[in-house]
């Protein structure tokens, strides 16, 4: 896949090379005083209207008429080279769309597959299969598969300490909870994979864009690596008899995070196919999106970060301890937070200290993002800016809201998968935000007027 996306990439570049080094070289043998003379008419006018080309073709005859076809040719070529490094995708509007579509649909199949996720860690699902294949392979299809698979889910951990005593039909549903997961994500792979095959034979992907998404797809490859590499520490014997099998917390965390990370790279590189330049119709408008900007930035980084702090929480079960609000028990800081050792133990595997900055990350959260609000609602920006603003204060407080119902329920699969799904969902705006705040081209800034149309008086 990559050497085809390689090769690809080259045959496109070194086509234009190849038509750039002709044109250079036929330049040097049929340019006359004549011809330059007339490039350097139309060179001292704005643009090179249809009357120029006219009367530089009108000095072209015999020999030079040739020449001429060459430079309209590489002209063009130029033009697209240059559009498809602005767009990032070569091929009009037609070729963006389509590209953009794709590009959304594969976010938005991430999207489900976090969810999914939630979900199958929500049944305790994730244990059900023993081994892993790259390629996948044939869900049981008789009594006697259905028991061998069976037969190696008794010699788990997990059976042995919680599910003992289960009967073929509850493994059943465990088992198709975890391999609809494994599957979906194999289903992304091709459904990625296929597109971008055939939008590189069009020549619709530049090279920035190969490689861009070409690192996302390797990203892609390697989590169902990291997932295997997460459900093997949940079939080792737990530390202590007492404990109960789980997946640790630390490669729970980057299991999401790189599903996160998949997620922000495809849904931006998407955004930039389709909006090449942010809505700007004025610099009064740019200036104020620029004052954004410095808000924006380390509140997305907030937001981030309260997320996958969330995978911990996950990992250590931590939502199943301390179903209060907005005491922890009793009390508002519990005892135990730091009773591990090394110190810094304690914020990754103590239940209570985990679910405590949890807590402290979310009202940071919303905080920050109420106070980025405060600051920018007199800003003179564009309505689509306010409008994101808006939307991200109404996310955090239905964010906010899940969480603390999640956890005064004892985390129901419902309320449990909502959250997770909330968690992306306020990340993919801020995303959106941050897209919008994009500084414009500089071609774009020299045609803005100082005060956009709508408020002129």
């Amino acid at each position: 896949m990559f050497r085809a996306v390689g090769s690809a990439l080259k045959r496109n570049k070194e086509a234009f090379n190849g038509i750039a080094r002709g044109f250079s070289t036929s330049s040097h043998r049929v340019f006359t005083s004549n011809i330059t003379a007339a490039i350097v008419t139309s060179a001292s006018s704005s643009s090179l209207d249809g009357n120029s080309f006219y009367g530089l073709r009108s000095l072209l005859k015999g020999q030079n008429a040739s020449m001429f076809r060459k430079v309209s040719t590489v002209a063009s070529i130029s033009s697209e080279t240059k559009e498809g490094l602005k767009h990032l995708v070569t091929g009009g509007p037609q070729a963006r769309k389509w590209v953009g579509i794709w590009l959304f649909g594969s976010a938005t199949w991430v999207f489900s597959m976090v969810v999914l996720g939630g979900v199958t860690r929500l049944t305790r699902s994730g244990l059900s299969m023993t081994d892993w294949k790259f390629t996948g392979e044939f869900p049981p299809l008789s009594d006697e598969a259905w028991a061998q698979e069976f037969e190696k889910y008794k010699q788990s951990p997990e059976y042995k300490r919680v599910n003992k005593g289960m009967n073929l039909e509850d493994f059943k549903f465990i088992y198709w909870m975890e391999y609809a997961h494994r599957m979906w994500g194999r289903g992304l792979g091709i459904m990625f994979a296929l597109p971008f095959s055939y939008f590189l034979r069009k020549g619709y992907i530049t090279l920035r864009l190969g490689v861009q998404l070409s690192g996302l797809f390797a990203l892609g490859a390697g989590q169902g690596f990291i997932g295997w590499w997460m459900v093997k520490s949940g079939l080792e014997e737990p530390p202590s008899e007492y404990s109960q099998p789980r997946v640790s917390p630390y490669r729970l965390a980057a299991h999401l995070t790189s599903a996160f990370a998949i997620y922000c790279g495809l849904f931006w590189t998407a955004l930039s196919v389709v909006m090449p330049e942010p809505p700007a119709e004025s610099l009064a408008w740019v200036r104020g999106a620029a004052k954004v900007k410095k808000l924006a930035l380390p509140v997305s980084l907030i937001v981030g970060i309260t997320a996958i702090s969330g995978a911990f929480v996950a990992g250590n079960d931590a939502g199943r301890a301390f179903n209060t609000f907005p005491k922890m028990g009793d009390t508002w800081i519990p005892d135990n937070i730091f009773e591990m050792k090394p110190l810094l133990r304690n914020f990754f595997e103590n239940t209570a200290t985990v679910q405590l900055d949890h807590r402290l990350l979310a009202t940071t959260t919303l905080i920050a993002i109420g106070t980025m609000w405060w600051f920018t609602r007199k800003l003179d920006i564009h309505p689509a800016v306010k409008a994101l603003i808006g939307s991200t204060v109404g996310m955090t407080a239905v964010q906010v809201t899940l969480g603390v119902s999640t956890l005064l329920s004892y985390v129901p699969v419902s309320l449990g998968s909502a959250h997770q799904a909330g968690a992306l969902t306020l990340l993919t705006l801020m995303l959106l935000l941050n897209h919008t705040l994009r500084r414009p081209s500089p071609s774009l800034l020299k045609s803005l007027p100082q005060v956009a149309k709508s408020n002129f008086s």
